[in-house]
């Protein structure tokens, strides 16, 4: 059985951004794999420990690929923010980072987010 796996990106040629969209809003663009997951999830976290909101948002909406590393970026991210006491909230998840969520049984977590 493959993992699920959005179309539009392969290991080689995958990039992403994370960028500072406006105020407490991030958004991710790209692919969201094993390929591109250590320069994601370093993106991430340096934009969130910069922003200085209370209450950040997480836009995945221009994720064009994803896979269970993706999923371990969001867990991260949303780990980094409890320990900062901040909130975060994730928008627009990709299905396949949902269909990985519902098996890892961690799916409430991503969609409940964190508060502060």
């Amino acid at each position: 059985m493959s993992a699920p796996v959005v179309a539009g990106a392969s290991g080689a040629r995958a990039s992403v951004e994370v960028l500072a969209s406006s105020g407490a809003r991030l958004e991710v663009k790209g692919a969201l794999t094993f390929a591109t997951a250590r320069k994601a999830r370093q993106q991430g976290l340096r934009l969130l420990d910069e922003c200085t909101s209370r209450e950040i948002e997480i836009d995945c909406g221009g994720v064009t690929a994803s896979d269970s590393a993706g999923l371990s970026v969001l867990l991260d991210w949303l780990t980094a923010a409890k320990n900062a006491n901040r909130s975060l909230q994730l928008s627009n998840l990709p299905a396949p980072i949902r269909a990985f969520a519902q098996i890892s049984d961690v799916a409430e977590i991503l969609e409940a987010g964190v508060r502060a």
